[in-house]
């Protein structure tokens, strides 16, 4: 059973859900957190939010003295990750590279450590791009570990949302804000089924503490099925904004898109994303309150918490990619 005062190492810790994780479990009262990212200002972030976590700021692409954190850990929680990207190659070395070095460094350094892998939903997906390839050959790699004696699990969830977003949703919420009107791509209903970062959190914590037998894999999906459309009429409702919301045709929507990408050196949202959001893909997955023991927040409610938390609603990370 893990303990309060038992080691747990997160990697990709400064992300979206490493800083919605590090939150959770602080709050839990986990005293040895160790935080470990290359992205220097949101781990900074981290740091000033919750000075009592140690936060490493490493590659893990490449070996490192960041390999001694993982000595005497009890738990690993495998974040790091590349979502967006211009070439191919730093999803490889993202998403491949770096989780071969970090189960290297598990066989080395932490070998009875149970490892929590956060894979997604993409891995079966229709979609076809960097990020759904290298994400799919990551979840490969590291169930091939599984047949070497590591304890593990993987959780795969779909399009997540919540407290410090830097992309996605939390970047087009932000875009509402400052535009007179906002675009939206074709006719908009392109069903979703956006899953709260918080509870996606809950579900790890549970898997940290329980640690069952057998190699378990969930996909874990929000609540509720929405249209793209209807996500962001509900933003714009929960924000209080008035903006209109705009349907522009497909062709010109992925100009715009490409275009941007000439001038913005990490575009927020490119042609791939597009046609990942009109993918068409639906996802099964577990029932969260009967696998995991809690009932996840609906869609609605939960962006209600996310853009109205005293502390949290305005920290906002920097653009990893």
């Amino acid at each position: 059973m893990l303990q309060l005062n038992d080691k747990i190492v997160i990697t990709g810790a400064a992300g979206l859900v490493g800083q919605n994780l590090v939150t959770l479990l602080v709050e839990a009262g986990y005293q040895q957190l160790v935080a470990i990212d290359k992205h220097e200002v949101n781990l900074g972030i981290q740091a000033r939010l919750h000075p009592s976590v140690r936060t490493v700021l490493a590659d893990l692409a490449e070996p490192g003295a960041w390999e001694a954190e993982f000595d005497g850990a009890v738990v690993v929680v495998q974040l790091h990750a590349q979502i967006a990207g211009k070439t191919s190659e730093p999803f490889t070395r993202n998403n491949i590279e770096a989780t071969r070095q970090v189960l290297r460094v598990m066989r080395e350094r932490a070998p009875q450590a149970y490892l929590v892998h956060a894979s997604s939903s993409v891995v079966n997906s229709v979609a076809d791009d960097d990020y759904v390839r290298s994400k799919t050959e990551q979840e490969k790699i590291v169930l091939a570990t599984a047949t070497q004696g590591q304890r593990l699990c993987v959780l795969r969830p779909t399009l997540m949302f919540g407290w410090f977003d830097p992309k996605h949703l939390g970047w087009l919420a932000r875009l509402m804000e400052r535009i007179p009107v906002f675009p939206i791509p074709g006719h908009g209903r392109y069903m979703r089924q956006p899953l709260y970062n918080l509870d996606f959190c809950r579900a790890i914590h549970v898997m940290m503490r329980e640690q069952p037998d057998g190699t378990p894999i969930h996909d874990l999906t929000g609540p509720d099925r929405i249209d793209y459309i209807d996500m962001m009429r509900l933003i714009r409702d929960a924000k209080g904004l008035k903006t209109p919301i705009v349907r522009i045709p497909v062709p010109l929507f992925g100009l715009m898109l490409r275009a941007a990408a000439l001038v913005m050196k990490k575009p927020p949202f490119t042609v791939d994303q597009m046609h990942a959001l009109m993918a068409g893909d639906e996802f099964t997955g577990v029932d969260i309150e009967q696998v995991f023991g809690f009932r996840p927040l609906g869609f609605a409610e939960a962006v209600k918490e996310t853009f109205n938390h005293p502390r949290y609603s305005s920290v906002v990370l920097e653009s990893p990619h």
